[in-house]
């Protein structure tokens, strides 16, 4: 009979498995073409499919070596990487959304491809000379054409690979640099393209800034590692260890999602990505514990959202606040642990309240992956050791110790039969390196055109001004609007893009108000981030509603819900940078740690409506402002924040006893 039984249970989890198979086969892909750019690729099939590849391998080779070797002019580095990019990227992206014919690119691609590449190429021949006679503003006519189909191709790309909206922002922009040098400076119309062609293409203050120059740097070389690193079948190991951990427990699979997302995150770095290839696993086995799929959605939305502030990948964007702040990366990376940890501490919370309101229980011990087998493949985590160890350690540069990194990958494949790094995977994986480097360049490409903008024409010292003036001086009230701005310019637009706008445009405000260097970038880093799970464009959030089969706006609104915390410990690290460690002390750091975590936690009650038991309205809105006591910065708030926390859980105690009595 128990052998009979024990049957049964296999056979019934070989078919939850298979159907999450099923579903990942099926849907998987069409779900990363909705939601995600990235994944609307052209169809090369044959030899040509060979031929694409070696070019897009032939380009990661090339980035690892000049990264690694070269000494090359910023004239002559740059350019020659962006136009490696504008090649690979029309090679990839087609016109359109959808258009799938194999083995078809038109012959306009062919011409734009050529005349994109050609213009940066000019500049790399042309370096020396073009360094000289820049100083005197000396480039001729053709010369400006040239640069405007160089801009006009990147342009082109990024709206491609990227989409409209942050093409939208930079013709802004684009519109008050020509007007600002056309009647501003009463230039007229062709000095004024004259102008800003130079500032744009030539110069490296526009296209060729620092968002390019940190992506052909460093975040190219972290990219190759990612798709190396992903090819170990370490996202699997991640999704089985947050089995091992959680999966057991009361609401396991949304605490497996929370946990596998955070670690899964950290390495992808990409909001849609993580939530579709996670969300597929995880969005199926939360549905079946008894989870609401608009829930269970969201909750792969907001953790997935998340990873790009797990250290110590953070997404390309952290490479970036590295080179504005002027700090080693390292640094950055010790500053964003805790604030990350109460990212997700937070969603943690609410999903256990969750759980425990509705009476879910965890997946039985007997579908979970054994820590016994774990353990024989804890080398899986050789190559991020590594690369932690390599950063920290400072006696390497970023791009070496990412260089390193991608060897300790390789090397720990080949103790993986069904992953074991063969010449054809080795290949295959410097081909989906560099295609995933395509659209963080296009987006760095355009968020320098709308940097250059705003250094020609001092636009920036107009709006630090400006907001200054609007919030009165008040620190609350600008760090509201900076808030509402990035939330605005994050809708649809890469994390990373949208960081390089407001580093140019509302850090420096919050600066001028006398916040942390530091605390001001982290604070446009973390909401440009959320804007991926905030209404009304919420792409994570409505990825993880399609895998979840929900309504997506109500999916979007409880990933907000969940990710409170994102909304929260923001304002906390700007009022207080202890959080940040920056200027503190241990017992600072300690007290600002306590209450958070019981901030966060009241939120989570207030929001969820449980503690003990069902909490009341009254206490509901209670709950929510003690939260936020204890989260904001003060000795007197965090007594009276922390009196009536105790007060709320002695009174559930109490309720929750009287309630089984009288049953």
């Amino acid at each position: 009979m128990d052998k009979e039984k024990k049957l049964e249970l296999e056979h019934e989890i070989a078919e939850h498995r298979a159907e999450e198979h099923m579903f990942d086969q099926a849907a998987v892909d069409e779900v990363m073409k909705k939601y995600d750019r990235e994944s609307n690729t052209r169809v090369w099939e044959g030899w040509q499919k060979w031929a694409v590849s070696a070019v897009l391998a032939a380009f990661s080779c090339f980035s690892i070596y000049v990264t690694l070797f070269a000494t090359w002019l910023d004239l002559i580095r740059y350019p020659s990487f962006l136009g490696c990019i504008i090649i690979i990227g029309y090679l990839t992206f087609p016109i359109k959304k959808g258009e799938q014919k194999v083995n078809h690119m038109p012959w306009y691609d062919w011409v734009i491809m050529i005349l994109g590449a050609a213009a940066f190429f000019y500049v790399v021949v042309n370096a020396k000379s073009l360094t000289v006679r820049l100083g005197v503003m000396n480039i001729k006519t053709y010369e400006i054409a040239i640069g405007i189909v160089g801009v006009l191709a990147v342009v082109e790309l990024c709206r491609r690979s990227v989409g409209l909206p942050i093409l939208c922002v930079a013709g802004v922009f684009l519109v008050y640099a020509l007007y600002y040098y056309w009647g501003g400076r009463g230039m007229g119309p062709v000095r004024a393209v004259r102008q800003v062609t130079i500032g744009l293409f030539y110069q490296t203050t526009g296209v060729l800034t620092t968002p390019v120059q940190v992506c052909a740097k460093f975040i190219v070389v972290f990219i190759i590692f990612g798709a190396f690193l992903e090819r170990t079948g370490i996202s699997d190991f991640f999704i089985n260890l947050a089995n091992c951990v959680a999966g057991a427990s009361s609401g396991g699979p949304a605490k497996v999602a929370v946990i596998s997302s955070a670690l899964c995150g950290m390495v992808s770095g990409s909001s849609v990505g993580n939530t579709v290839t996670t969300g597929s696993v995880t969005i199926p086995m939360m549905k079946r514990t008894g989870y609401k799929p608009e829930f269970a959605g969201a909750v792969e939305a907001a953790a997935s959202t998340g990873g790009q502030i797990m250290p110590p990948i953070m997404g390309a964007a952290a490479f970036l606040m590295a080179e504005y702040v002027g700090v080693p990366y390292s640094n950055i990376i010790v500053r964003a642990i805790l604030p990350a940890v109460l990212y997700f501490l937070g969603i943690f919370i609410c999903v256990h309240l969750e759980a425990r309101r509705l009476g879910l229980k965890g997946i039985p011990r007997a579908e979970l992956p054994k820590f016994s087998h774990l353990i024989g493949k804890i080398y899986l985590l050789l190559p991020l050791i590594v690369l932690v160890y390599l950063v920290s350690s400072g006696s390497k540069t970023m791009a070496f110790a990412a260089a390193v990194s991608i060897v300790a990958a390789v090397a720990v494949s080949m103790f993986n039969k069904e992953t074991r790094m063969t010449p054809l995977s080795f290949f295959e994986s410097l081909a989906a390196g560099a295609k995933s480097c395509i659209t963080v360049a296009a987006a760095c490409g355009m968020a320098g055109v709308i940097a250059g903008c705003i250094n020609m024409t001092g636009l920036a010292s107009k709006l630090i001004t400006a907001i200054v003036s609007v919030s009165g001086g008040h620190v609350i009230v600008a760090l509201f609007l900076t808030m509402l701005c990035c939330i605005v310019l994050g809708m649809g637009v890469p994390t990373t893009a949208t960081y390089c706008i407001m580093a140019s445009t509302c850090a420096p405000i919050l600066i001028q108000m006398d916040v942390p260097q530091l605390a001001a970038h982290f604070f446009v880093f973390y909401f440009g981030i959320v804007a991926d799970i905030t209404p009304p464009v919420a792409l994570a959030a409505y990825a993880g509603s399609a895998i979840a089969k929900a309504p997506p706006m109500k999916t979007a609104f409880n990933a907000s819900k969940l990710a409170i915390a994102a909304f929260v410990i923001p304002y906390i690290f700007a009022l207080n940078p202890a959080m940040l460690l920056i200027d503190t002390t241990v017992v600072q750091v300690v007290q600002v740690v306590v209450t958070s975590v019981l901030g966060i936690l009241a939120l989570g009650v207030g929001l969820e409506g449980y503690l003990k038991g069902n909490v009341p309205w009254v206490l509901r809105i209670v709950a929510l402002a003690a939260g936020l006591f204890l989260i904001y910065p003060g000795t007197v708030s965090d007594i009276v924040g922390l009196v009536v926390v105790v007060g709320i859980f002695l009174f559930q105690t109490i309720m929750n006893k009287k309630t089984k009595m009288t049953a």
